[in-house]
């Protein structure tokens, strides 16, 4: 506006208040030529940093977080890969335990659970707990004894195993991020609480591939009972490509639907798969890229191998009678001799998958189709002593086996055995009833085998087993420590999805270093 006459001068423009206000600003942030001058420093940066990352002249501390995708070879997803660096173990096996197994009656001995039993728990603190109110603080019902040369004090529960302490490496002070099993399964499997993530297996098998191409790089093998609470979401590929899937086997049906239907001739069988080829073939010609046609191309094709492969692979009737009996399949007549001797069979398969090639097994104990909270797993809410009085006899002796077969055999000196469960219990006993709470504030996983120390005890739980007290534990950091035993690095291994770089172990987690031989 002139200031003279008011009235507009010639060629300007009549400001709005608005426009006024903000070309009145003078803040060097909103200076246009310097905002752009500083951005194009920005975009400098970040090219320089990936120039210097492909030049290997990057920090290490940064060079780490740049992702690490395999190749995938086209149709051979289960190829060999190498890993990243050195890798102490080449297969890996998980023995789970559904339903929370209780660490307090097992493998973490607190004699001040002993000293204050039938009291209340110490501390004014909130218990956070499943099914309601707590009683008193409970010990366990079965006794700790010293065991081996490293004296790990280890439970009557399952002396077979105990007789094994010195080849085992505890990690007491486990912590989970939620208390319901469904959760607690996926959190322990595949690093989330939800639904729809890679489980560890299917990562490893994206990673690595497998040496075997006959038989399945990943399987999954559930208790005889039935399958655990969250049942193939254990063994999910989530977003990666379907081929990572884990493939479900049991010693008494090893793979279904695998045999050619009677009445169907070798060469009407051999034709068809010809034919289905031919059109799969001409579908990948036209929408190339197709991870899900892929994987389904590549499952035919090892299907028609696994043909031949499996059923040798499956059949235990040239076990001799000794391996039958280290593992305990050679009792039967009552029902928990039944149920263990089931549980022994697949123990001996996934040990002659291991023996074979296979990459990764996941061997389940307890199961929940079956009778649920306590009666075929290992929730003891209610009757803990005679749930377990089950349940212990059930999986001690066939896992105990399994870890001298693998030994006896120079398979563990290659294999890292990890066994683990979704949280442990309370100390104490629920209130109106005669089992314990569920618990993942402090648990107990163990491991054996390749690259771990031997009669090593790592982390703790407080006085009473409560809360992991000491070098706490996460998930993540379990997780990524058994990355780095196979030669991956948990902050690289991911795959891009929904426009983010997707990680076994979110961005979270560091290698627990101290356990490592």
């Amino acid at each position: 506006m002139s200031q003279e006459s008011g009235q507009p001068q010639v060629g300007a423009r009549a400001e709005t208040g608005v426009e006024s206000g903000l070309n009145n600003i003078r803040h060097p942030l909103l200076d246009r030529r310097r905002f752009l001058g500083r951005s194009a420093y920005g975009l400098g940066a970040v090219a320089l940093v990936h120039l210097l990352q492909r030049g290997g002249l990057l920090g290490a501390g940064v060079a780490k977080k740049e992702p690490f995708r395999p190749g995938l070879a086209a149709g051979k997803p289960y190829a060999p890969r190498p890993p990243q660096e050195m890798a102490r173990a080449r297969n890996v096996l998980v023995i789970f335990c559904s339903g929370a197994c209780s660490h307090l009656d097992t493998f973490d001995y607190k004699p001040e659970l002993i000293r204050r039993h039938g009291q209340s728990m110490p501390g004014q603190e909130k218990l956070i707990t499943f099914q309601g109110a707590q009683g008193a603080l409970n010990k366990s019902p079965w006794e700790f004894r010293p065991r081996g040369r490293s004296g790990k004090m280890i439970s009557e529960l399952v002396p077979h195993l105990a007789e094994l302490a010195d080849e085992l490496c505890f990690i007491h002070s486990m912590r989970g991020k939620t208390n319901t099993h469904g959760p607690g399964e996926n959190f322990m499997s595949t690093g989330y609480t939800l639904d729809g993530f890679p489980s560890l297996g299917a990562w490893v098998t994206y990673a690595l591939g497998s040496a075997d191409q006959s038989l399945p790089a990943y399987v999954a093998i559930p208790d005889p009972r039935g399958k655990p609470q969250n049942s193939v979401n254990n063994w999910s590929p989530g977003f990666l490509p379907a081929a990572f899937q884990g493939t479900e086997f049991s010693a008494t049906r090893a793979l279904r639907n695998l045999s050619r239907p009677e009445g169907v001739s070798v060469s009407t069988d051999a034709a068809t798969r010809h034919f289905l080829q031919s059109l799969n073939q001409a579908h990948a010609e036209q929408f190339p890229g197709d991870g899900e046609l892929a994987a389904r191309i590549a499952s035919y094709e090892l299907a028609a191998r696994m043909q031949l492969a499996v059923p040798e692979v499956a059949d235990l009737a040239g076990e001799p009678a000794h391996i039958l009996k280290l593992y305990g399949a050679d009792e039967g007549g009552t029902k928990v001799k039944d149920t263990r001797a089931a549980y022994a069979r697949n123990c001996i398969l996934a040990r002659r998958l291991i023996e074979k090639g296979v990459r990764f097994v996941q061997l389940f104990n307890g199961a929940y189709q079956t009778g649920g909270e306590g009666v075929s797993n290992w929730d003891g809410h209610k009757d803990l002593f005679n749930q377990y009085s089950v349940h212990g006899p059930v999986f001690d002796k066939p896992t105990a086996g399994l870890l001298v077969d693998l030994k006896q055999r120079g398979l563990l000196e290659e294999t890292l055995v990890v066994w683990c469960t979704e949280f442990g219990r309370m100390p104490t006993f629920q209130k109106g009833a005669m089992g314990r709470d569920h618990n993942p504030s402090g648990f107990t996983c163990w491991l054996a085998g390749a690259g771990v120390k031997k009669g090593f005890s790592y982390g703790a739980t407080d006085e009473w087993g409560y809360q992991a007290r000491e070098n706490v534990v996460s998930v993540h950091d379990f997780h990524a420590t058994i990355l780095a035993l196979l030669g991956l690095q948990h902050e690289q291994l991911t795959y891009y999805h929904n426009g983010l770089e997707r990680r076994l172990t979110d961005v979270e987690g560091e290698v627990v270093q101290a356990i490592l031989a």
